[in-house]
């Protein structure tokens, strides 16, 4: 192991290599070493044609976390989990000046396990019926999880395989092929003078120690950014990647290069764990106790009753809206469940916005590849995620939105690994979008001002999830808006179709429902009444 600078650390990356990048939103990005990275080539045009491989996003919606790679010629090739952080990735894709590559978040962080481990790849379900799935020929909407021009030509051409569509026991998989690593780049807190590692002041440790393994058996280079370097580390069970794996260490000069998250400084409730007391949130996760009562925090007020219904053990929530469900239900004195991030951390409150992904005091923090294990094997009891677009077959899009260089890609991270694996679902969203404003009085919901763009359509234009796919998998689904709540029912010839299964007291179903969807949906013949609690002011209260 060797100490350098993130200068000397970004010269040694070479033309055409594959780097793989750790991190999780704004969490455990080597942001110096990434940042040393892009002045380099700024300033002397090199390196050039990079592969860049990240599980999950890893940004600021600016210029941290991999946006550092956001550059004509530096990088030809993205493979990444989600985009959504990564805005100047997004735009490079967009405008054809490089291959991009939309993967799930679960398989790309078993891929490092598997290249670590020498096998041909990953074969698993995640990821058929959708986007990701190669099969062309069958659906003109399945991509091979390329997002742009380049990318699909690039797999016409034979150039490209990151995913193929395989036949094993009379079943359909899909083939995630492994791939060298030239180089992987890691964040933790500390370092030893043999280079072992330790995370005791980070919020998770991702995938950390499969990139490192698989990094150093493809033949590549580990290179470590930390806070500190120390004589010795005081507890053996901190390490998460040993020093036999690390070639170079990094030690972080500036403390904005190493924030505990792009939102936060350091957060201690983060890395306590849950001792019993009422549970906290982190500074980025907080919402005010006197926060209005819009349409998105009566949506989230809608999933919290559905948690109270369906009673679920284990629970994932999904970022941006989703997110503050786990905090409403707490308020609301509902318990017996246990919140999961995909990032590692069970239990405690999932924090929001650039610290999404960590957990006040959670009860317990695994890996990432071990949480997607758990995950995929069925240990969802219920998953409540957001709904950006949504057709009447019960088909969502979360991951593409528009086509050229005005589309914006936010990618699916680990929605298709949770979406097709949970026992049961809960997207949630607002109906419209683009200005619209309602007003939640006495129990009672009104439209103010209707949004511009309707998000239920006649066919949504990325196939994030495949409604009548996931239907055949046993997997029931309701879509939650802010003025009506949705399921997939037959219709007379037996078809299933989006059906409005209630509404909110106050809304008149034809004016405020069906003539704000740009599709056809039916109308459940017992349509219910949304619970009136849901639109009263003050903090919902439930009976536990």
């Amino acid at each position: 192991m060797q100490v350098i600078t993130a200068q000397q650390a970004a010269a040694l990356i070479q033309d055409r290599w594959t780097v793989a990048s750790a991190g999780f939103v704004g969490a455990g990005h080597a942001e110096a070493v990434t940042e040393a990275l892009e002045a380099r080539f700024l300033d002397s045009g090199l390196p050039r044609d990079l592969t860049l491989v990240y599980s999950a996003g890893q940004g600021d919606r600016g210029a941290r976390g991999v946006n550092h790679f956001g550059n004509a010629g530096m990088t030809g090739v993205i493979v990444g989990g989600h985009w959504r952080s990564a805005t100047r990735l997004a735009t490079l894709a967009m405008a054809e000046q490089c291959e991009g590559y939309n993967l799930p978040q679960g398989v790309l962080t078993h891929l490092y396990r598997a290249i670590a481990g020498g096998k041909p790849g990953v074969m698993t379900r995640i990821g058929l019926h959708t986007f990701v799935d190669p099969r062309s020929e069958r659906d003109p909407r399945y991509h091979g999880g390329a997002i742009n021009r380049r990318a699909r030509e690039a797999i016409a051409s034979g150039r490209a395989n990151w995913v193929e569509a395989v036949e094993f026991r009379g079943d359909e998989y899909l083939f995630y092929p492994s791939f060298r690593i030239d180089c992987a780049l890691i964040r933790c807190t500390a370092a030893d003078p043999r280079g072992n590692l330790s995370t005791h002041r980070e919020a998770f440790h991702h995938e950390l120690l499969a990139m490192a393994q698989a990094a150093h058996n493809s033949g590549g280079i580990v290179i470590a950014q930390v806070e500190s370097l120390v004589d010795h580390h005081d507890n053996l069970q901190a390490i998460h990647v040993p020093g036999i794996l690390v070639d170079y260490v990094v030690v972080s000069e500036e403390p904005a290069h190493h924030q505990m998250t792009f939102a936060e400084a350091f957060n201690p409730a983060y890395v306590t764990p849950w001792q019993g007391e009422p549970t906290a949130v982190g500074a980025d996760a907080v919402q005010p106790a006197a926060a209005p009562l819009d349409a998105r925090t009566i949506v989230q007020r809608r999933a919290v009753l559905e948690l109270a219904r369906q009673r679920p053990r284990v629970v994932n929530l999904g970022v941006g809206m989703p997110a503050a469900v786990g905090m409403l239900a707490n308020e609301a004195g509902l318990g017996g469940f246990t919140l999961t991030v995909e990032a590692g951390p069970i239990g405690g409150t999932p924090a929001d916005g650039l610290s999404f992904g960590a957990s006040a005091y959670p009860e317990a923090v695994v890996d990432q590849p071990a949480q997607f294990d758990f995950y995929e094997g069925g240990g969802i009891d219920l998953a409540i995620l957001g709904l950006a677009e949504l057709d009447a077959h019960g088909n969502v899009n979360v991951s593409k939105f528009g086509e050229g260089a005005q589309a914006l890609v936010a990618g699916v991270g680990g929605f298709i690994n949770i979406t097709q694996s949970a026992k049961a679902l809960v997207f949630m969203g607002t109906l419209t979008a683009g200005g619209l404003e309602v007003r939640a009085d006495g129990g009672e919901l009104q439209i103010v001002r209707e949004g511009r763009v309707r998000k239920i359509v006649p066919e949504v234009s990325h196939l994030s999830f495949n409604g009548p796919y996931v239907a055949s998998l046993g997997i029931p689904v309701i879509y939650v808006t802010e003025r009506a709540v949705f399921e997939m029912h037959p219709d007379a010839n037996g078809e299933p179709r989006l059906t409005v299964v209630e509404i909110a007291p106050g809304i008149d179903l034809q004016r405020d429902v069906l003539d704000q969807c740009a599709a056809p949906v039916a109308v459940a013949p017992d349509l219910k009444r949304m619970d009136a609690r849901i639109f009263r002011a003050g903090r919902l209260r439930l009976r536990d």
